[in-house]
């Protein structure tokens, strides 16, 4: 009875919604966010995070759902990162800056002429499992399925042009429509996981799993397995530790993230301590 009532929470819809939201938002980012990490597109990411929240304010005005609003927004604004910077005309990181600083006006312009209070900004900003409902859960189910086939399907090219997109252009890979392709991922990617994060901090979510799990490997495939394991427990226990503090979820589960980097960060070099530390054994002759 003692061991079972902390676990009584789990008999909540919202809690079910927030569990199974989780679960396929840790496939969703451990796929997406290990292409994230190894292309080094932390900043891009970061970039139409924040911009995402222009779509949120305006879906709101006008009385539209504010997650999709937000999608056409977050892939509008990776299509112009991507083609600003394919043109050469901007630097790269102005052009984020552009549409990061830009989503972030509109978001507040709009938030501020909308009538009455905004209830659940606070959800779209810092994250609530109160707010994960059986349509987020659809919509991430959907997402991930999609995510899942694209990456089973065209594997290698992506992996080609995650490592050197020179080499891939070699191989007369469409190398321009892979990474047009992957930014609207990565945008559809951070909008899906709003609810259960919020916009400050999904990057983390997309990033520091997969900063884990190359601690233990530098296989691209074992890197996304590993990376959903790490996310899953990230989730799972940040989650809980959400209900039991009442606080927003996506600030705990970031905090237990970041624990579990450094406990495993520090196993690896206390290992590697031990490892050097072994005398080295002379063989006569």
């Amino acid at each position: 009875m003692f061991l079972s009532a902390p676990f009584m929470i789990l008999e909540y819809a919202f809690f079910q919604n927030a569990i199974i939201g989780s679960l396929l938002a840790s496939i969703l980012c451990g796929i997406v966010g290990t292409y994230i990490v190894t292309r080094r597109l932390v900043f891009i990411s970061g970039g139409l995070t924040h911009a995402s929240f222009g779509g949120i304010g305006l879906g709101v005005f006008l009385g539209l759902n504010p997650v999709i609003s937000a999608m056409v927004f977050a892939t509008a604004s990776a299509l112009g990162v991507q083609w600003m910077s394919n043109r050469g005309d901007v630097r790269e990181d102005s052009a984020i800056a552009m549409f990061w600083t830009l989503g972030m006006s509109v978001g507040i312009i709009f938030s501020f002429l909308t009538p009455g209070f905004m209830s659940d900004l606070t959800s779209y900003l810092f994250g609530s499992i109160l707010t994960v409902g059986s349509g987020d859960v659809w919509l991430l189910a959907v997402l991930t399925l999609i995510v899942s086939l694209i990456f089973i399907f065209f594997y290698r090219q992506i992996l080609s042009v995650a490592f050197d997109r020179i080499f891939a252009h070699s191989q007369h890979l469409p190398v321009n429509l892979i990474e047009y392709g992957m930014m609207v991922i990565i945008a559809l990617t951070i909008v899906a996981v709003l609810r259960l994060v919020g916009i400050v901090l999904a990057i983390s979510l997309l990033t520091i799993p997969q900063m884990t799990a190359n601690l233990l490997t530098h296989s691209y495939k074992r890197m996304i397995f590993i990376s959903i394991l790490f996310g899953w427990i990230d989730c799972f226990c940040g989650l809980f530790a959400s209900y039991w503090l009442n606080v927003p979820s996506g600030a705990s589960i970031i905090c237990v993230s970041i624990l579990l980097f450094v406990t495993i960060k520090g196993l690896t070099l206390l290992r590697k301590n031990r490892k050097n530390r072994q005398p080295t054994r002379h063989t006569s002759i």
